[in-house]
């Protein structure tokens, strides 16, 4: 169990002699087999709280979200930098106050049912994760300009509003200054670096930013970038996979973690 509030870090295993190795080389982390997207978001409205629920539902014990601030620095769950495709307002979360975003609409999108689904805050999902038992993957998706912001506005709410007595939430980002500053601020929060694609110095900034996991698109996720990660002693997601024979294939690849909107679905097809 991580203890998420100490001042040290997570450390990454090391050989008797001190060097890194291989085998020596893992991380006490580990990742659920499935995850949920954004909650269950290919049957609920994504980032709100009924989607968390769902996935809940759904068994999952682990969900990702992602997080943003509003125009006057409150962190919620949000994905877009404009408001338009979720609320159908066209405006800029960067620029819209949390008491304007607290009065949009966030479920009507996606069906009737969802009608009056508010656009939560950071706090608030993270009270239902713990009243739910899951652990959240906050994504922190920066608007432009304000990775440094959003990170550390996460870093104090997760330290102002999660349990000590349970494992921290992981950080993922693919904006490397905001798990910088998540390193820095909270360091034994478990982080991992977001990529669409394996990138060329992957090994020397998951190192630098002390990741304990990487997080690529499954959709061209191969067995040799894999085995490579693997070998390297990190935990290894794929997003968003939803094809149940896509998801069985990334398992025999070596991935640990589908993070997916059909968890129910992938959950059943992985056995």
């Amino acid at each position: 169990m991580i203890d998420w509030r100490a001042s040290g870090r997570v450390e990454r295993g090391r050989s008797a002699a001190g060097s890194e190795s291989p085998e020596a080389n893992r991380s006490p982390f580990a990742l659920p087999r499935v995850m949920g997207h954004r909650g269950a978001a290919a049957t609920a409205p994504e980032n709100t709280l009924v989607s968390l629920r769902m996935a809940a539902a759904m068994g999952m014990t682990w969900v990702e979200f992602d997080v943003m601030l509003s125009g006057d620095g409150v962190p919620v769950l949000f994905h877009d930098d404009n408001l338009k495709r979720i609320t159908g307002r066209k405006a800029a979360m960067a620029r819209t106050p949390i008491a304007e975003l607290a009065q949009l609409e966030a479920g009507a999108w996606f069906a009737p049912g969802f009608i009056g689904e508010p656009i939560p805050s950071l706090e608030q999902a993270l009270a239902l994760a713990v009243e739910l038992g899951m652990t959240p993957n906050i994504e922190i998706k920066p608007t432009p300009r304000r990775d440094v912001a959003t990170a550390a506005a996460v870093a104090e709410t997760i330290g102002r509003c999660w349990p000590e007595d349970r494992p921290g939430p992981m950080i993922s980002s693919f904006n490397r200054k905001a798990l910088e500053i998540v390193r820095d601020r909270v360091p034994a929060l478990p982080r991992a670096l977001i990529a669409w694609r394996l990138p060329r110095d992957w090994e020397a900034a998951a190192g630098a930013l002390e990741c304990v996991s990487l997080h690529l698109r499954g959709l061209r996720l191969r067995a040799k970038t894999a085995a490579k990660i693997k070998r390297a002693g990190y935990q290894l997601a794929a997003f968003t996979v939803n094809d149940p024979k896509k998801a069985q294939r990334l398992i025999r690849f070596g991935v640990d973690c589908i993070i997916t909107d059909r968890p129910d679905v992938i959950a059943e097809a992985l056995g």
